[in-house]
């Protein structure tokens, strides 16, 4: 017959463990081998073993850094390159329409394409920026803003007129260059380009568009300078055509002593826009300031000729199914 003094022994039997043993229990190994977290029933228990087993994989992966470094340092130069590390881009599918800057065929297309007055400074940008029907606060702002920084530009706002009546307006007036910025519940969406007077016509979805003032530690409101522009990852046949679309808003001779840059920068056929200002800190070392707005594109279509939506002819369109087979396919 138990009683209480063999519970009592038991009871000191179990904490004759020590506190000891308790500090080096979590240094055992968290999980028997093929075993996962979704296995814990209980919610709390589970969110806290796997916040352990991620605090353990950072300091296993910053030990190995730290290993790696230490033999680094110990072959000097006999030690192997670094490895390059996997991303989406490096890993990217061909495209058999990428663009080889020695092409000869290329280089006919672009001397002889609708972009060729511009690049052979025959035409002088100038652009006229409108929005849809009755725009609301915020994309008036974004309009206004996006001409201090194209040089040349307008801003007139729509008063019920159709796309197909403005077009021709602005071919008599030598506009060169037509931007819509549309939106939808008052937040800007989508910016239609389109190049005059033959075209083509560019149809972007936009997003996560930030003002001035939505921009923390922005700079000065940018000057009148004309601004550097920079391209980058505009490389298939799409890509470059988009790119010479962008370019051509833009005057040729930048203004250095303006220190303003805008740059389209293409990631996944993600068009990011940013326009900055260098900040010489010394000789050797340059910073950079962004003086906003900024805005994200993602390209849905560029059909051939002016603005056209029942007869107009499409170059190219995503489409979504079709397209989007695999997260390394781009098109720009």
């Amino acid at each position: 017959m138990s009683g209480p003094g063999s519970m009592a022994s038991g009871a000191a039997a179990g904490s004759a463990e020590g506190p000891g043993d308790a500090a080096r229990a979590p240094e055992q190994a968290l999980f028997p081998p093929g075993f996962s977290v979704s296995e814990i029933k209980n919610k709390q228990r589970r969110h806290f073993m796997f916040l352990r087993w991620k605090q353990q994989q950072r300091k296993d992966k910053l030990a190995n850094k730290r290993k790696r470094k230490k033999e680094r340092e110990a072959l000097g130069d006999k030690a192997p390159p670094k490895p390059v590390p996997k991303t989406i881009e490096n890993q990217r599918v061909y495209d058999e329409t990428t663009v080889d800057p020695n092409d000869e065929e290329v280089a006919f297309d672009e001397s002889t394409d609708e972009f060729a007055p511009y690049f052979n400074r025959q035409t002088v940008p100038r652009i006229l920026i409108t929005t849809s029907d009755r725009p609301r606060g915020r994309t008036v702002r974004f309009c206004e803003q996006l001409s201090t920084i194209i040089p040349n530009s307008h801003v007139y706002y729509r008063r019920g007129l159709a796309l197909k009546r403005i077009i021709p307006q602005c071919i008599s007036r030598d506009f060169t260059d037509l931007i819509v910025i549309n939106e939808d519940r008052k937040i800007p969406n989508g910016l239609v380009l389109s190049h005059l007077p033959d075209g083509p016509t560019a149809h972007f979805r936009m997003s996560s568009v930030r003002l001035r003032k939505e921009i923390k530690r922005k700079g000065k409101a940018p000057t009148e300078h004309q601004p550097e522009v920079i391209l980058n990852n505009f490389t298939t046949r799409l890509g470059h055509s988009i790119g010479r679309m962008f370019a051509s808003l833009f005057p040729h001779d930048p203004q250095f002593i303006g220190r303003q840059v805008a740059t389209f920068h293409n990631q996944r056929d993600y068009i990011f826009f940013r326009f900055h200002r260098y900040i010489f800190k010394s000789e050797k070392k340059v910073g950079i300031q962004e003086l906003g707005p900024r805005f994200t594109l993602k390209l849905r279509s560029l059909q051939k000729g002016t603005f056209d939506s029942k007869f107009g002819e499409y170059e190219w369109i995503h489409k979504h199914r079709e397209m989007d087979t695999s997260r390394r396919k781009f098109h720009l």
